[in-house]
């Protein structure tokens, strides 16, 4: 069989099927952890503002360190990163539960209570900041150049079946199990990812040619300039995520807008992650790397539409149907940006390159948390959405003005080049 015809092409290879299991446990960990965490303190605080703080907290460290991520990947071994990542990240689902607990008891304040929280989520985005990019980085050397088109559909297809049985997971263990065993159960999700990394096979990777550091940190921000896909690839995604999220004020949704519970909560949570695994699903026959900056750009003209509808709608179904859809378009966006990100980099500045992409697009989803809650204490929850999704359609329309010559670049012949 032609390994680019077979769908499955890039799981048969054994570390690679490790690091999607690996996502996928780490990514159904943190969004359970999520769903309790912004629920309970949302319930606790009733202020959208509190909701921001959240991504703010965990933002602020992950922008900070992610070039020292990147260059700790280029020059150290990724897979030792990553265990010694995972491995302090395992005790901090308990210390949330540890401060949770003593607020039941009236031991101590709200205010400490929601300080103590961000404390623990600036941990973990100390950890972020190292890991992703030694995680990102690692992909392309598990398998084939020809296979990172389908190795990127599987990764984002392991991370989105996480987002999608996480938040259900996590509000219905929150309804009906309570935070303790939630907390406890993430600690153990945790636990199996530093073990499964751990089976990874031991492998050596190109190094940085320079010592200097500040110039190695610069090699990073100076590719991407210099490569316009990539330089626009993402900023687009980016403006998209940091205006056009709606997931920090779900919690709000479920509260007061839609009234359906944490139970509820879950269900819109997953609903962007349905739409965008089915999408995967289709994805893996039909890539949309073939007129891939097109495809980008609609999707996200997409994503803004979706969530536009998502904020006038006061119906459960609708909005579910809404969300699923952001998911679909945002899945395209994200294949196709992370097969750009694997194609053009050298393997030897990958973990920078990597570092740099986190540092604007992976944060913007923290950023785009605290400008959702900053707005909707201001603006109201309803209009801050509808605004975020007219922003996204205004850098939609700017970006398809602007680079008419990268309609004619062809990544498919790049990844054979």
């Amino acid at each position: 069989m032609n390994i680019q015809n077979d769908a499955f092409a890039a799981l048969r290879y054994r570390d690679f099927s490790i690091v999607t299991i690996n996502q996928f446990c780490l990514t159904l960990a943190i969004l359970i952890q999520e769903i309790i965490v912004a629920y309970s303190l949302y319930q606790i605080t009733k202020d959208p503002l509190t909701l921001g703080l959240i991504g703010l907290a965990e933002a602020i460290p992950f922008i900070a360190l992610s070039l020292w991520g990147g260059y700790f990947a280029d020059r150290f071994n990724k897979q030792l990163i990553m265990k010694i990542c995972l491995f302090f990240s395992v005790p901090l689902p308990l210390v949330l539960w540890l401060l949770f607990h003593l607020h039941g008891l009236e031991h101590i304040s709200v205010n400490f209570l929601s300080w103590g929280i961000y404390a623990v989520i600036f941990g973990l985005g100390t950890i972020r900041g190292f890991y992703n990019p030694s995680a990102t980085s690692l992909k392309p050397f598990l398998i084939p150049r020809e296979l990172y088109a389908n190795g990127a559909t599987w990764t984002t297809i392991g991370w989105q079946s996480g987002v999608i049985i996480g938040p259900m997971l996590g509000g219905f263990m929150l309804a009906y199990l309570g935070r303790e065993t939630s907390l406890f159960s993430v600690a153990a999700l945790l636990a199996i990812c530093f073990i499964l990394i751990n089976l990874l096979h031991k492998r050596s990777f190109p190094k940085i040619e320079t010592d200097n550091i500040l110039e190695s940190l610069g090699d990073g921000f100076r590719f991407i300039w210099k490569t316009k896909i990539v330089l626009w690839a993402i900023s687009l995604d980016l403006a998209s995520v940091l205006f056009g999220g709606v997931i920090a004020l779900l919690p709000i949704f479920a509260e007061d807008i839609l009234k359906v519970g944490p139970e509820g909560l879950g269900y819109l949570r997953a609903a962007p992650s349905i739409g965008a695994l089915v999408t995967m699903i289709a994805l893996t026959r039909f890539p949309p790397t073939q007129h891939a900056w097109r495809n980008m750009l609609l999707a996200v003209a997409g994503f803004g539409i979706f969530t536009i509808l998502f904020a006038f709608s006061n119906n459960m179904w609708l909005s579910l149907f809404a969300l699923a859809m952001t998911g679909a378009c945002d899945s395209i966006s994200v294949v196709v940006r992370q097969t750009i990100l694997q194609i053009f980099p050298p393997e030897n500045m990958r973990g920078r390159v990597a570092a740099v992409n986190g540092m604007f697009v992976s944060s913007s989803n923290e950023l785009g948390a605290f400008e959702s809650g900053l707005a909707a204490k201001y603006l109201g929850t309803i209009t801050a959405t509808i605004f975020g999704g007219c922003m996204t359609l205004v850098v939609v329309t700017f970006c398809w003005l602007k680079t008419n010559d990268l309609f004619k670049v062809d990544i498919t012949k790049s990844s054979e080049d």
